[in-house]
């Protein structure tokens, strides 16, 4: 597989945009509250008293494995960078950041209609296309099957796409940085410094951002939106 690896810090981040692109900055999590998000889990519905998916602890927000769900902005964005702070306080194990989100539980009446940045404790920043789709470069050897004809987003397609890096993960207990940077239908993603993968002609190009609860507690202490100065503007992460 190919692997270039692309070395530097992540600078620090700050701002936020709207779908307008308003100049105005907000924060997705505020650090207190889920002001601005709502939850989509299936199970919970119809409990007598449902199990949290997601939750604000010591200004962290937390995402609680199971139930199996979605934490989904209220707001939808397009051409920005997203910045997010993570770790696994415990056994790691699955997680995702969604980008392009649209129709709600689309595919296995679960997951919206999105590409997936992956989480997954050794393979974050994978590409999962749920409903969209994205192609990259050396595709034929980053998909689980070479066949275009098998590559999408529906169930029974070929919808993984490998990251780029192997070993860009910090230790689990210890904060890693992601950084995704959507630009018209590009996507970006970088994984404490390292370009870890990268696609182009997407088939969405704005939307409502997530996060998943998908089987392990993961924590969350920055989630943060800035705008790209232009749709053709590049993020190059600085020392």
């Amino acid at each position: 597989m190919f692997k270039p690896k692309h070395q530097a810090a992540v600078s620090a981040l700050l701002s936020v945009s709207l779908l307008s692109c308003a100049s105005k900055p907000t924060v997705p999590f505020d650090g207190k509250s889920l002001a601005g998000w709502h939850a989509d889990v299936r199970a919970e519905e119809g409990a007598p008293a449902p199990a949290a998916s997601f939750g604000v602890e010591d200004e962290m927000l937390m995402s609680y494995g199971l139930p199996v769900g979605h934490l989904i902005t209220d707001e939808s964005y397009r051409d920005y960078r997203l910045t997010v702070e993570y770790r696994w306080p415990a056994k790691p194990g699955n997680c995702g950041v969604l980008v392009h989100c649209s129709t709600p539980r689309y595919l296995f009446e679960e997951f919206p209609k999105s590409i997936e940045c992956q989480l997954l404790n050794g393979n974050a920043g994978d590409f999962w296309c749920i409903g969209e789709t994205i192609s990259v470069p050396n595709e034929a050897e980053r998909r689980a099957e070479s066949d275009p004809a098998t590559w999408g987003g529906d169930a029974g397609q070929s919808r993984r796409i490998l990251n780029l890096t192997d070993g860009s993960e910090n230790e689990v207990g210890e904060w890693n940085t992601m950084v995704i940077e959507c630009s018209g239908t590009s996507i970006d993603v970088w994984v404490n410094g390292d370009h870890v993968n990268s696609g182009h002609d997407c088939t969405a190009s704005e939307g409502q951002i997530a996060i998943q609860a998908e089987g392990a507690p993961c924590q969350f202490r920055r989630i943060e939106l800035e705008p790209l100065p232009s749709a053709a503007g590049g993020y190059n992460p600085t020392p």
